[in-house]
């Protein structure tokens, strides 16, 4: 549901008759008392464990963040392996260890391995997308993922590398390209999801983020102009007095929270574009998320994880998770229990094959 990379499984709904063809909101029934009792044992036994935990710890959370995830009464199921979790983690760490100890070796022996990893990312990030797909379910019917290397290393390589040539000018063009793999090769039982989003409304999503960035750097720049000249008189930050230090700490917690509202707003904008593009067969998507509400809950997410020292965590994810999932609405363009009667038939008939393959996840 493409980090769920913007694959979010949702519920509730109308209710439906059986002939009948409704728009079906996502709801999320998930509630913060209830995760925060998952997330607390999860915690816990991770440090415990010195982190081996955590793979078994996050088939726990998504189990339930999948059943909670509701289309129609009916809720998601996830099905991940904890052990093949484990296993991919253990590889993404022998990387990491491996490239730490080349720059100890040489600078070129440092470069050789960056490139090895960089040669091998965008091949496991399709195998993690392939695990991540084909276990989850829908009323029986599994997701799936298909791809080719080929396509796989010019959205996931070539363009980042052009998006650095060109100074991130290829940005938006490559975020359309990776979300257009995403959802073209992604598949709800035999059926195959489609994507009508061109570049323009990434450029036009990446364009107004980058003037707002600028005229609210200038603006925070404007207001804590006394502060430079007061670091300035004083031959420094370290040399200048308490009180100007205390500015300048208000100075970066500004420029922190303007950054986390800019990325919540372009983030909330790209995730309307993409859904509202987004076609399952002759089905569509609908997603109404509003920016200055998806603002507000951040803000006051982070607000409460801070006056908690973090124990507000677990109720500020499903806070913002059962947002985002409730803006999604799944239109029919027939009856949904006769579409899903048919897949599973298509399904049933061409059956699944074996997932070794897929069962890598690089998920940290």
């Amino acid at each position: 549901m493409g980090r769920m990379n913007d694959f979010e499984a949702p519920t509730t709904v109308l209710y439906i008759e059986e002939s009948g063809c409704h728009d079906e909101r996502l709801v999320f029934t998930a509630s913060g008392a209830e995760y925060f009792r998952i997330w607390i044992v999860n915690l816990l036994l991770t440090v415990a464990t010195l982190g081996i935990y955590s793979a078994w710890a996050k088939v726990r959370r998504l189990r339930y963040f999948y059943g909670s995830t509701r289309l129609a009464r009916c809720g998601f199921d996830y099905h991940g392996s904890p052990g093949a979790i484990l296993r991919g983690r253990i590889v993404a760490l022998l990387f990491f260890g491996a490239y730490n100890i080349s720059w100890s070796v040489s600078s070129s022996a440092a470069v050789l391995m960056l490139g090895v990893i960089a040669a091998l990312m965008p091949w496991l990030i399709w195998k993690s997308l392939q695990f991540k797909l084909y276990n989850s379910s829908y009323r029986g019917i599994r997701f799936g993922c298909g791809g080719r290397p080929g396509r796989v290393y010019f959205v996931y390589l070539l363009l980042p590398l052009l998006s650095l040539c060109t100074l991130h000018l290829l940005t938006p063009f490559t975020h359309q390209r990776i979300k257009k793999f995403q959802h073209e090769e992604s598949r709800y039982g035999a059926t195959y999801f489609s994507f009508h989003a061109g570049p323009a409304g990434f450029y036009k999503a990446y364009a107004l983020g980058s003037v707002a960035a600028v005229a609210g750097a200038l603006l925070i720049a404007l207001a804590f102009s006394g502060m430079f000249s007061d670091i300035s008189d004083a031959g420094g930050l370290k040399q200048a007095g308490g009180a100007t230090q205390g500015t300048f700490l208000l100075f970066i917690a500004a420029n922190y929270l303007w950054l986390q509202l800019l990325i919540t707003i372009c983030s909330t904008q790209i995730q309307n574009l993409i859904w509202n593009k987004t076609r399952l067969g002759g089905h569509q998507f609908r997603c109404d998320l509003k920016p200055w509400k998806t603002a507000w809950i951040t803000l006051s997410n982070l607000a409460g994880v801070l006056l908690t020292l973090g124990l507000f965590l677990p109720f500020a994810q499903v806070r913002m998770l059962k947002y985002r999932i409730e803006a999604i609405t799944f239109i029919p363009a027939g009856s949904l229990d006769g579409f899903i009667e048919t897949t599973q038939g298509i399904v049933s008939a061409a059956g699944e094959g074996a997932s070794d393959m897929l069962d890598f996840d690089l998920s940290l």
